[in-house]
């Protein structure tokens, strides 16, 4: 298998080279250049496998120029119990009449971008190798609050590599903060940005693709390469999740092979829900991708009218990882859908230079066989979070209440009942102002207060990794403003 570009069809890069360079060299994003199918036969065969072994198999069919030793090697370093609370390395909880919720957060960094970014490391320093590079790689993220950690986590200390994280200054909450700025290593950085996640991803991809910046990273010795979900090594992790899971329900006898699932994923980049629509494109049977927004609703909107437009307000919310108003994994999608690179790039000009554009008749439908989508201000999500616990026993975070806020709405008015994967992608100790405020009315004012309370409230064990920051020193405290993220990286470069 080969990946081409999405704003450039000619290309033909191997998985190794796709992953090493992460975004291509005209701003487009890597995509496979077909997707490959997986049997009825192959998934029930996965009941029997490890995780590490499931995620081989899956990766087998997309990374093609790896050897079953690299991807051993690779899944096997990444998932095991050192770093996931749980054997199984997700959980699926029953929680109502036929909807699972599938815990993504069992990992260091108490967010479902561990099941990317613990693997991503191995993923590309094999791919050095294999493509014969001898470069130090320098990782820029942008963050809206789980990325940043869950790649400063994996990539801290790697040989060969540094990481930046830049998060927006306002714009994550008090704990996801202090993960990042208190982070360990000698090969990282973290700065915050005067400005919203999207100051953070459009200074990122705008250094990425600086043919000035490159040439002096290059007379350095040094490349960029990313870990956030534009890089083909962060997105195809996240298919085999749901491949497992589906997997997980046949065998428990939740669901017969071949039955159809929703799947309702909260998502502001695009990234999570993009990966249950590859696995859908393989075979996995899958009726509806429920798309969940929070006030940020740009993505309802385009999904259901075609036209993505982000000159709208932006919103401070309490689910800030979906605080996102230019979703980048969406050209991933338009062009499977289109397969036309002018028409990506005619799209994604205008949502340059005027903020919106509108697809065509075609993919519209297309876009409302395949999706359905729904949002919810912060007072519905606390009112999820308190509904589900007065119900269930069951303590949401903030984005997963907004995955089941959109989910009840979407049953109620659609009278579907298949039955429904609900992505949970965080732990509710990373949001407990909010998760607090929600079941008990308010929160104490201190944040490790907050885990004391949090535990004595939900019953949940407090995660190891969040107790160890209790008295943990903050290492990065610097700012910058949109426009000086270029010179601050050129800077740290000679530095990390």
């Amino acid at each position: 298998m080969f990946y081409k570009s999405t704003r450039n069809s000619s290309l033909k890069k191997s998985s190794a080279e796709a992953i090493v360079a992460g975004i291509s060299e005209e701003g487009g994003l890597f995509v496979p250049d077909h997707i490959p199918q997986i049997t009825a036969d192959e998934i029930k065969s996965l009941a029997d496998m490890t995780y590490p072994e499931r995620a081989a198999f899956v990766f087998s069919k997309f990374l093609t120029d790896f050897t079953d030793a690299e991807l051993r090697y690779c899944t096997e370093s990444a998932y095991n119990d050192k770093s996931f609370d749980h054997a199984s390395i997700t959980e699926i909880s029953h929680l109502f009449d036929g909807t699972y919720v599938l815990e993504l957060w069992h990992g260091p960094t108490c967010a479902f971008k561990d099941m990317a970014l613990q693997i991503l490391p191995y993923l590309l320093t094999t791919s050095l190798k294999k493509t014969g590079i001898d470069k130090k790689v320098v990782i820029l993220v942008a963050t809206s609050g789980d990325t940043g950690k869950a790649a400063l986590e994996g990539f801290a200390d790697v040989e060969g590599t540094s990481i930046m994280v830049f998060y927006p200054e306002d714009g994550v909450s008090a704990m996801q903060k202090k993960q990042m700025t208190t982070q360990d290593g000698k090969n990282v950085c973290v700065c915050a940005v005067k400005g919203n996640f999207d100051d953070c991803q459009n200074g990122v991809k705008a250094i990425f693709t600086s043919e000035d910046v490159k040439a002096q990273l290059a007379s350095k010795g040094q490349m960029f390469s990313s870990a956030n979900s534009i890089n083909w090594g962060r997105l195809a992790p996240q298919i085999i999740y749901y491949i497992s899971a589906y997997a997980d329900l046949v065998s428990n006898g939740d669901i017969a092979m071949g039955d159809k699932v929703n799947i309702t994923v909260p998502t502001g980049n695009f990234g999570n829900i993009l990966a249950a629509y590859y696995a859908k494109k393989m075979g996995l049977p899958v009726n509806k991708l429920i798309c969940a927004s929070n006030a940020n609703n740009v993505l309802t909107d385009f999904l259901t009218t075609g036209i993505y437009d982000r000159n709208r307000r932006f919103f401070t919310t309490v689910s800030p990882s979906m605080d996102i108003l230019i979703s980048s994994n969406l050209e991933r999608l338009l062009y499977i859908m289109t397969g036309d690179d002018a028409l990506i790039r005619e799209w994604f000009g205008k949502l340059s230079s005027e903020g919106r554009y509108e697809v065509s008749d075609a993919v519209k439908a297309q876009l409302l066989e395949e999706f359905a989508a729904g949002c919810c201000d912060d007072a519905a999500t606390k009112a999820t979070i308190r509904e589900i616990y007065d119900k269930y026993s069951y303590t949401l975070d903030t984005h997963t209440a907004v995955a089941v806020n959109v989910y009840e709405n979407y049953r109620r008015t659609t009278g579907d009942t298949t039955k429904t994967i609900i992505a949970s992608t965080a732990s509710p100790y990373k949001f407990g102002t909010a998760v607090l405020e929600a079941i008990c009315g308010e929160a104490p004012a201190d944040e490790f207060d907050k885990v004391d309370k949090l535990h004595e409230v939900s019953g949940y064990d407090v995660p190891a990794s969040l107790a160890a920051l209790r008295n943990k020193a903050v290492r990065f405290t610097g700012s910058v403003d949109k426009s000086e993220m270029k010179e601050f990286v050129l800077a740290e470069t000679d530095k990390i």
